[in-house]
């Protein structure tokens, strides 16, 4: 059931189709999301698609370009880098939903531009760099690059 914020500003150009869309959250042009929960105050840059099944925390900002696949989990005060893609089927095109696996992406956490983000969780307060490639878990307060992403630092 469709619940947008009267708070909240769609553009024209946006398809958003079954998504419930919290206050204080702009959706900018030439965006699809359909079946989503995104949360208050959140940032959805040009030409982003949420899937179904995406939930999406507070204060989350989403640059242009990006692709939040079905069953991605973002937790609240995360950033998202312009192009950012992420992937649940690991064997494509399986076409079998039941086979795709989840991401979790936890509070605080900020992914690079033009990152690859494999089903895993990456962790609290977390830095994905521009361009990684993660096939792996990211523990709390790490940053990790690379392809495959690899720890660089732990940010305690």
């Amino acid at each position: 059931m469709e619940q947008i914020s009267e708070q909240a500003t769609i553009s024209n150009t946006a398809i958003v189709k079954d998504c419930q869309i919290g206050a204080g959250t702009k959706v900018w042009n030439f965006t699809n999301l359909y079946g989503c929960q995104i949360g208050e105050n959140c940032m959805i840059g040009t030409y982003v698609e949420i899937q179904n099944d995406v939930k999406i925390g507070n204060n989350v900002r989403v640059q242009s370009h990006s692709f939040l696949c079905s069953l991605v989990t973002i937790e609240d005060n995360v950033f998202i880098g312009h192009g950012v893609m992420t992937i649940n089927d690991l064997h494509p095109p399986s076409g079998d939903p039941e086979k795709w696996k989840s991401t979790l992406i936890k509070k605080g956490a900020s992914i690079g531009s033009n990152a690859t983000i494999f089903p895993v969780t990456i962790g609290e307060n977390a830095i994905v760099g521009a361009g990684a490639v993660v096939t792996k878990d990211v523990p709390d307060n790490c940053t990790v690059v690379g392809n495959p992403a690899r720890i660089i630092h732990r940010n305690e």
